[in-house]
């Protein structure tokens, strides 16, 4: 659905009517911790779509649920909306927050090889004495070597 600025503000109009609406008059168990993320209402308000969000385990229950209760939930609406039109409701599981989740997760277990120095065009970066930077902090401690120094002084005769 298009939104505009007068169906963004109809659509949070809506969305707080009905968390009242599922909080306080509707008495089902299998909406407990259901959270609505979203409203989207269409240009003439005959129609608007509900995103809610619930566990993962829960989905069709909880769909099931919200569609039985569909008809009340509309006409506890009509009484608390001055809108000419109630519109009608389709009510749809916003997955985004598993998404974030799953994001989230993947972003804790980070790859050993992105914590290795890389160059700009994402190659690892080689140290001078031909280690990778694997091997960097080993060859940071490592002695310097005299015997370099002294050839460096052959090389300058």
């Amino acid at each position: 659905m298009k939104q505009t600025s007068m169906t963004r503000r109809l659509g949070e109009q809506l969305r707080e009517k009905l968390g009242y609406i599922l909080l306080f008059e509707i008495a089902d168990p299998r909406l407990e911790f259901v959270t609505l993320t979203g409203v989207e209402v269409s240009q003439d308000r005959s129609f608007a779509r509900v995103f809610v969000s619930c566990d993962a385990d829960r989905y069709e229950e909880v769909l099931g649920a919200l569609n039985a209760a569909k008809g009340r939930i509309r006409s506890l609406l009509a009484r608390g909306l001055d809108w000419r039109v109630t519109p009608e409701l389709a009510f749809k599981i916003d997955r985004s927050t598993d998404e974030a989740e799953r994001i989230s997760r993947a972003l804790e277990n980070v790859p050993a090889t992105l914590a290795v120095e890389k160059d700009e065009f994402g190659y690892p970066i080689e140290q001078a004495d031909g280690k990778g930077a694997e091997n960097a902090d080993e060859a940071e401690d490592a002695p310097v070597d005299d015997a370099v120094t002294e050839e460096e002084g052959v090389d300058e005769r």
